[in-house]
C-alpha cells in the first residue's frame, strides 16, 4: 500500500477518504500483482480497455520494435506506415461508409473531435445547424465538449458555467422505447439538430443501463429520416464487449461517426480514432484552409500507439477471439441467472461479456457509501472491482476462465454479504 504522501493526484478519488491504495507493479492474463505480492483478479479489464488479457507479448514485441524505429513524429503535414496501416484496418472492419480516421489519445477526445466533425460539416455546407442530442444517463466523457453531451449530475454538476445545453431524449427502458422514440422525432423535427450522440445498446458510466437492439435501429430510422448525423460513441462498447465487433452491428445499422478508444490497443496504450462518412470528410475538404479540421494534439497518432493498435487487430484477425468472447458471453449469462434469486440484489444482466446488477438497498447514486467499503471487500478477497455506487459491473478480459468467473462472482457475493448484509 502507498501513503498518500505520494504528490499524485488521482483520477475520481478523493483523497480526504481514500488515503492508502495498492501500488501495482505487474501485470499478465486477467491478473494484476501488488508491490505486497496481492494477486488481484482485474474484473474490470482495468477501467474496460484490456481485451485480450494483460501484456499480450504479441502487442508489447509491437511496441518495442516500433519504439527502436520511430518513436513520435508531428502528424500535420506527415504521415508514417503505422498510422496507415491502422486506419486501413479500421476503415476495412468498420460498419459501412466509414472511409476516413482521425485520430486522437482517449474516449474523451475522440468524442470531441465527433461533436466537432458534426458542427464543421453543417457550417461548411452553409447550414446553420448548431442542435446536439444525447441519451438521459448518458456519459461522453470529461472534457467541456463531452460533459455537455453527458448527463447532468454529480460528474460535471461543478463546471456547469462551462457546459454547452444538449436536447435530453429519455432513455428506452424495455416496456418505454416508444415514449423514447416519439421523443426523439420530435427533437428531429425542429430543423436545428445537427447530431444525436449515443453509447449503442448499453450505457457505461450512467449505470450500465441496456436497451434493445431493435430501438438503435429505429433511433437510427429516425435520425437517417431527418438528416440529422448520427455518432455512435462505442468508446467502451467497440471491441467486442457486446459480443460484436461493434454494438452498432447488432442492430445492422452503419452510423455517420464513430467513436473509437480503450480496447483499440488491446488496453497497452492510450490511442483513440474517429471515423467518419467521405460526405463529412468532403465538407471540410477546400481549397479554403478555414475550412479544415481544427483539431490536433502533439501526440496525434504516435507511431508506438499505432504499432500497438495494428498489432492488436492483427490478433483480432488471427485468432478466434469473437468465439472467446461468446464463451464469456455464456459464462456470463449464466452467472447473471444465479443472481436472479439473490435477495440483496436486483435488476441483473447482461450483454455480451458484461453482467452488471443493482444493490436492492442502494439509492443515492453515484456517491453511494456502498461503493468504497464494498470494492475494499473484494479486494481483499483477491479481485478488483469498481462499483458505480451501488451499480456493480463484472467485464473482464476476454482470457478470463470459467473458474476465474466463478470465483469472481464468490467474492462478490461474500463481500456484500460483509458490507450490506
Amino acid at each position: 500500500m502507498t501513503e498518500l504522501s505520494s504528490p499524485v493526484w488521482h483520477p475520481f478519488t478523493q483523497h480526504g477518504i481514500e488515503t492508502r491504495m495498492p501500488s501495482v507493479v505487474l501485470a499478465a492474463g486477467a491478473w494484476i500483482e501488488t508491490n505486497d505480492g496481492q494477486r488481484l483478479f482485474d474484473a474490470i479489464s482495468s477501467w474496460w480497455v484490456v481485451t485480450h488479457g494483460h501484456c499480450h507479448p504479441k502487442i508489447v514485441a509491437a511496441m518495442q520494435s516500433q519504439a527502436a524505429v520511430l518513436d513520435q513524429v508531428i502528424f500535420a503535414g506527415m504521415t508514417h506506415e503505422p498510422a496507415e496501416d491502422v486506419a486501413r484496418k479500421l476503415v476495412g472492419i468498420a460498419p459501412a461508409g466509414l472511409q476516413h480516421v482521425f485520430f486522437s489519445d482517449s474516449g474523451s477526445t475522440s468524442v470531441e473531435v465527433a461533436l466537432k466533425m458534426a458542427l464543421g460539416y453543417w457550417r461548411n455546407i452553409g447550414k446553420t445547424r448548431t442542435g446536439i442530442l444525447a441519451l438521459e444517463h448518458a456519459y461522453h466523457g470529461d472534457t467541456v465538449g463531452t460533459m455537455s453531451a453527458g448527463a447532468r449530475g454529480v460528474f460535471n454538476a461543478t463546471y456547469a458555467p462551462l457546459l454547452f445545453d444538449v436536447g435530453r431524449i429519455p432513455f428506452p427502458y424495455e416496456g418505454r422505447e416508444q415514449a423514447t422514440l416519439d421523443a426523439l422525432e420530435t427533437a428531429c423535427r425542429g430543423g436545428n439538430v445537427a447530431a444525436f450522440i449515443f453509447e449503442p445498446l448499453i450505457l457505461g458510466a450512467g449505470g450500465m443501463l441496456i436497451y434493445s437492439a431493435e430501438t438503435l435501429a429505429a433511433m437510427h430510422r429516425i435520425c437517417r429520416h431527418h438528416d440529422v448525423l448520427f455518432i455512435a460513441d462505442e468508446v467502451m462498447t467497440g471491441f467486442g464487449r457486446t459480443g460484436r465487433m461493434f454494438a452498432c452491428e447488432q442492430a445492422e445499422i452503419a452510423p455517420d461517426i464513430l467513436c473509437l478508444a480503450k480496447g483499440l490497443t488491446g488496453g497497452s496504450i492510450p490511442l483513440a480514432a474517429t471515423l467518419s462518412t467521405s460526405r463529412i470528410f468532403d465538407a471540410h475538404k477546400s481549397t479554403d484552409r478555414a475550412h479544415m479540421f481544427f483539431h490536433s494534439s502533439s501526440y496525434t497518432a504516435n507511431p508506438i500507439a499505432c504499432a500497438a493498435a495494428s498489432a492488436n487487430l492483427d490478433i483480432w484477425a488471427e485468432e478466434p477471439v469473437l468465439r472467446r468472447i461468446a464463451e464469456l458471453a455464456d459464462l456470463q449469462s449464466v452467472a447473471v441467472e444465479r443472481l436472479r434469486s439473490d435477495t440483496r440484489i436486483s435488476n441483473a444482466r447482461s450483454i455480451g461479456t458484461i453482467a452488471a446488477f443493482d444493490l436492492a438497498a442502494q439509492r443515492d447514486g453515484y456517491l453511494s457509501d456502498i461503493a468504497l467499503p464494498l470494492r475494499d471487500a473484494c479486494r481483499k478477497r483477491g479481485a478488483l472491482i469498481r462499483p458505480l455506487g451501488g451499480t456493480v459491473y463484472v467485464m473482464p478480459p476476454y482470457c478470463t476462465t470459467e473458474a476465474e468467473l466463478r470465483n469472481v462472482f464468490a467474492a462478490i457475493s461474500d463481500a456484500i454479504g460483509e458490507v450490506a448484509p
